[in-house]
């Protein structure tokens, strides 16, 4: 993906700003409704592919303007149909999207930064550091690539793409602005027409930002929760220190009491063995969320390479699941998909060139602990 600085890149521009950049050029606001459904709804990235414009017009733009999406560097298709793409962005860098068809539905999993500004304990993607936040043609990108892979690029009932989830590589609320933009684009009736109860935004708990969004959007949410006490959630989403879990769920009843539909909020829970998946965790997060409008997703951990933590059985699992069930939550067990081209959960990496110290300092971590000799060696010594 080449960046040309002096054209303007239109894929990620919603519609009341193509408006703006149309009357900035002279032209009539209506120009934005033809440009958009030309990118979105045709896959369209030349303007001379835009036939119901003046040959005049498509020349000018041509001038000052472009389309451009992420370059596609690797394309794979795990065995139970879960899609992965890895896609390369301005400077080299490169994230993971990806595709997870079921029945009749399809969820895209999409990245909003190159690597993660946080550092959850239990992610891959964190431990690879942080680069930037994406731009917001590169988050609708992802979304434009997955669906010119499925051509006819036409609008109609058979979507292979019908919900889509800020589930990828990056905190969302931490990339706002690009990624409210983004979202609007789904959303928007010109482009994706995705329902807003299917486009979703998950976060690890930027409260600041989770009570901005509600003034401006009323997209569907998710809280990364993963323990149902400050003490292990400092441990394991290290935000938590500064946003404790009781302001993270008042933000998350203040967004929800501002929709104008009812709808509840998708609580995210990783289960990892031996660290959060008692039953005495279950029962505390019962307590934690007591009226919070809401349903549990439990996510078994899903292992990467060097992390020293590991998946629970499914009895525990299920043990976990029914405290929460006999409580009167809807809690599911999220089913592991992708995981042998490592595209689940957690496991999301791409290409990121760390501007933090974060990658490296976890690299020298599992050298010096693959240094230590266990203590059976060390006693036999």
């Amino acid at each position: 993906m080449t960046a040309s600085a002096e054209k303007t890149n239109l894929l990620g521009m919603p519609k009341d700003k193509l408006e703006a950049f149309f009357e900035s050029l002279g032209e009539k606001r209506f120009r934005a409704t033809q440009v958009l459904q030309w990118m979105h709804q045709r896959g369209a990235d030349d303007f001379d592919q835009m036939t119901n414009m003046s040959k005049a017009l498509r020349e000018k733009l041509k001038e000052v303007a472009e389309v451009r999406g992420p370059e596609v560097v690797h394309d794979e298709t795990s065995k139970d149909g879960t899609r992965k793409w890895v896609m390369r962005m301005d400077n080299g860098n490169s994230v993971e999207t990806v595709l997870i068809p079921d029945g009749e539905r399809g969820t895209l999993c999409v990245s909003s930064q190159i690597g993660c500004s946080l550092d959850c304990t239990f992610c891959s993607t964190g431990k690879r550091g942080f680069n930037r936040n994406l731009t917001a043609a590169e988050i609708i990108g992802q979304v434009w690539v997955a669906r010119k892979a499925f051509m006819p690029f036409e609008p109609g009932p058979d979507r292979p793409i019908t919900n889509v989830v800020m589930m990828g590589m990056g905190e969302p609320l931490l990339n706002f602005d690009n990624v409210v933009d983004a979202m609007n684009l789904m959303m928007e009736d010109l482009a994706y027409g995705i329902s807003k109860r299917r486009v979703t935004v998950s976060t690890s708990g930027v409260v600041p930002a989770l009570d901005r969004l509600g003034e401006v959007s009323d997209v569907s949410i998710a809280i990364s929760l993963h323990a149902p006490n400050d003490e292990l959630r400092n441990q394991l989403v290290p935000l938590n220190k500064k946003y404790p879990i009781a302001e993270l769920l008042a933000a998350t009843r203040r967004y929800l009491a501002g929709l104008p539909d009812k709808r509840k909020a998708t609580i995210e829970y990783t289960v990892i063995e031996g660290v959060n998946d008692q039953p005495e965790h279950a029962r505390e997060l019962a307590r934690v969320l007591k009226g919070l409008p809401c349903t549990i997703n439990l996510i078994p951990f899903n292992p990467f390479p060097e992390s020293d933590f590991r998946r629970p059985s499914m009895n525990a699992t299920r043990r976990f699941q029914k405290v929460l069930n006999e409580a009167g939550y809807i809690a599911t067990i999220r089913t592991t998909r992708g995981d042998d081209i490592d595209a689940a959960c957690g496991q999301l990496v791409g290409e990121v060139k760390d501007r933090t110290r974060r990658s490296e300092r976890w690299k020298e971590s599992i050298f010096h602990r693959s240094e230590q000799p266990d203590s059976k060696t060390a006693s036999v010594q």
